[in-house]
């Protein structure tokens, strides 16, 4: 063999070697091990992304956009409040009920301006200032968008970056909040803390036990013992919901407060390895939860009976759809189920159609309509094969900042408030 053949052999040899040991870019993906989002579903649109799908490219700028802005932001600790929680732990987080107001002027003697009394539905502006409420959605969003973000376009900075804000605010010894809420929601001289303030974290938590299952496929800066952490924050954050005393009541709520409770609880068992108590809660939802939540006609009295009954009526269904897809992942259909009088969540989600589409106002009180709060929705309800909603997603108004649906299908809390 000539010099230059015994050449060429080697470097073919070469080129196969790295091959081997230095995997393509477009690599098939990891499917991540998903709660709520469909981690098979997630790899089907990374690989579609890879291979230049064009009607992904528009989602994908949306969702860039969303994680550039993060680069630049946080991270956010619980221990930087300018007061701590009662107690004095500045590792408590501690959030203010958001329609409770003052009724005095604030003194030396009476600085929170006591006694406090409830208006539902408006917001109190003092909320989002002196307690860890903004900071904790800022680190939810972030670590989502961020992770989401790596997934789909490989870039370092953004798994990086998600790890430094999920390190800062869960696992550094300095930082780390304590794994409970015993002081979520507090009004000033009259509770400590309350139970429906789990619903700070039910409401968007699901989302970063996903981002740490997509960080979990191998993003750079996420390190064994940061896995190792989270997992160990979670279980300790699981028996304190279900063991506490506010767990305890906020599980037998009738609203959308017990709906998130079972959703955040069943993400946390199945995200912890618990998957025959991830089943059983949602199992449990069937006559626990849309039995008497859901009337014959699709409606939700107790949503509609609120000042904000568009809202809620969306929100609540945010919470029943996230827990069907965590059901899909443990062998419950719970699109499927119907109660006693036909009551189910595509007669829920169909109940919504109309004002969803702008084809007619909603005909119950709301201090602030926003028909984007129901496109995730709709668009759940379509993906579970509903025809009147699969009818109804093109006349859908777009949520501020884009439609992520293709990116990321599980519904979220579209329109911003809290309670």
């Amino acid at each position: 063999m000539s010099g230059r053949s015994r050449a060429a052999v080697l470097l073919a040899a070469v080129v196969t070697l790295a091959a081997v040991l230095v995997p393509s870019a477009h690599a098939a993906p990891m499917a991540p091990d998903t709660a709520v989002l469909d981690g098979a579903r997630l790899q089907r649109t990374k690989l579609r992304l890879d291979q230049g799908d064009p009607q992904l490219q528009r989602a994908l700028g949306e969702l860039t956009t969303r994680a550039d802005n993060w680069l630049t932001q946080g991270s956010w600790t619980v221990v930087d409040k300018p007061k701590p929680a009662p107690g004095g732990d500045l590792h408590e987080y501690l959030s203010q009920a958001p329609y409770w107001w003052p009724t005095r002027a604030p003194t030396a003697d009476n600085p929170w301006g006591c006694p406090y009394v409830q208006r539902d539905g408006q917001r109190n502006p003092e909320v989002d200032s002196g307690t860890d409420r903004q900071d904790v959605e800022k680190v939810f969003d972030s670590a989502y968008d961020l992770s989401l973000a790596w997934y789909y376009t490989g870039k370092r900075a953004y798994a990086e970056k998600a790890a430094q804000v999920l390190r800062t605010w869960f696992l550094a010894p300095a930082t780390r909040m304590n794994p409970n809420l015993d002081h979520a929601q507090f009004i000033p001289c009259k509770y400590d803390g309350r139970a429906i303030g789990i619903i700070d974290f039910s409401q968007s938590y699901t989302s970063v036990v996903d981002a740490l299952a997509i960080l979990g496929t191998g993003a750079p800066g996420w390190t064994k013992a940061d896995r190792t952490g989270m997992s160990r924050w979670n279980s300790d954050f699981l028996g304190w919901l279900r063991n506490s005393a506010f767990g305890k009541e906020e599980g037998a709520a009738a609203n959308n407060h017990g709906t998130f409770y079972d959703m955040q609880l069943a993400a946390l068992a199945y995200a912890t390895g618990d998957r025959a108590l991830a089943r059983r809660t949602v199992l449990a939802a069937r006559t626990g939860r849309i039995d008497p939540q859901i009337a014959a006609d699709g409606s939700q009295p107790q949503e509609l009976a609120r000042t904000r009954s568009w809202h809620y009526s969306t929100f609540d269904l945010v919470a029943y759809t996230r827990l069907a897809a965590i059901g899909r992942h443990v062998g419950v259909n719970l699109w499927a189920y119907q109660g006693s009088d036909g009551q189910g969540l595509f007669k829920a989600a169909d109940y919504l159609l109309p004002a969803a589409t702008g084809s007619a106002a909603w005909p119950h009180p709301e201090l602030e309509f926003h028909r984007y709060a129901a496109s995730d929705v709709v668009h759940a309800a379509a993906d579970a094969g509903d025809k009147a909603a699969q009818q109804a997603v093109p006349k859908l108004e777009t949520p501020p900042g884009g439609d992520l649906w293709a990116l990321r299908p599980a519904a979220e809390q579209l329109d911003s408030i809290a309670g």
